[in-house]
């Protein structure tokens, strides 16, 4: 069995899959924000369930790097590190002023780094580990609306990249999990943009975006297999392959777009492949199928 840690342990991926996994056996950490907040009853569940929560606020330094020794202490070590807290956000792209765009970019990439930089240095030491990262479909393409949440996971695809390269030699395998949109309480909590004043200027358009997220909210409500629950059942069954023969990319989703992405990742994976044998580097790629 590992020990697992997965930041955002009470988000709408993060819940289902911490279940998940306790009830294989695993032992789970996780982090949140305000464990005594509006989570507090779902992390009160987690704990009762064999949980151990720690406060961690990924847009501080500080705070990521005091929550992971909590969490590392907690487990006795670490084997696997899930990098789910997240954010989202939509409307229309011209009035995302810059501070709306850094509270994404601060959660969804610099977060990310954070959490990387508190964990690498265990992970090194004793060469071996898996790091799973909630990236999405919309981290590969752009769709209208989304451009500031599609730039951020566009930007994780890239970190991910890197380090899946950077870190193979020290025994560490990557894996990102490319989930379709869910209906969770993350749309719930999505930044908007706050420059009412542009938004006059779009007329009757600057309505679009919210008739766009009613419209998927009821296509979700008709896929009753696009759920929080598949993302739990693909971070159990990437845990369940062998060391170094995990697919890097994982897409999740049940709405019919899935397998366009999947033929788009694989092109990549063809390009990428072929780029590094060029440049002498293909043996970075080893730790994964």
């Amino acid at each position: 069995m590992a020990r697992i840690f997965i930041t955002g342990i009470a988000g709408g991926l993060g819940l289902p899959t911490a279940r998940a996994l306790l009830a294989q056996g695993h032992t789970v950490a996780g982090s949140a924000r305000s464990p005594d907040g509006r989570d507090a009853a779902t992390i009160a569940a987690l704990q009762e369930a064999g949980a151990h929560i720690v406060t961690m606020d990924v847009t501080d330094t500080a705070s990521t790097e005091a929550g992971m020794a909590d969490a590392i202490a907690a487990l006795d070590g670490l084997d696997v590190l899930f990098n789910n807290a997240g954010i989202g956000a939509y409307g229309i792209q011209e009035l995302m002023t810059p501070e709306d765009m850094t509270r994404v970019f601060d959660v969804n990439v610099i977060g990310v780094q954070r959490v990387m930089r508190a964990a690498l240095p265990h992970f090194r030491a004793q060469g071996r580990g898996t790091v799973l990262y909630t990236s999405s479909l919309i981290g590969r393409i752009a769709t209208p609306f989304y451009g500031t949440y599609s730039a951020s996971k566009w930007a994780l695809e890239a970190i991910v990249e890197c380090y899946r390269t950077e870190l193979s030699d020290f025994g560490i395998e990557s894996c990102l999990i490319e989930p379709g949109a869910m209906p969770t309480a993350f749309f719930d909590a999505m930044v908007t943009p706050t420059d009412t004043q542009r938004e006059a200027a779009y007329g009757d358009f600057a309505a679009i975006p919210a008739l766009s997220t009613q419209g998927l909210a009821q296509m979700l409500d008709a896929l009753p297999d696009q759920r929080p629950e598949r993302i739990a059942e693909a971070v159990v069954a990437l845990l369940a392959l062998p060391f170094g023969q995990k697919p890097f990319r994982t897409v999740v989703d049940h709405s019919g777009i899935g397998p366009e992405i999947e033929r788009y990742n694989a092109a990549l994976h063809d390009v990428t492949r072929a780029v590094l044998t060029r440049f002498g580097n293909a043996e970075m790629l080893r730790l994964n199928a």
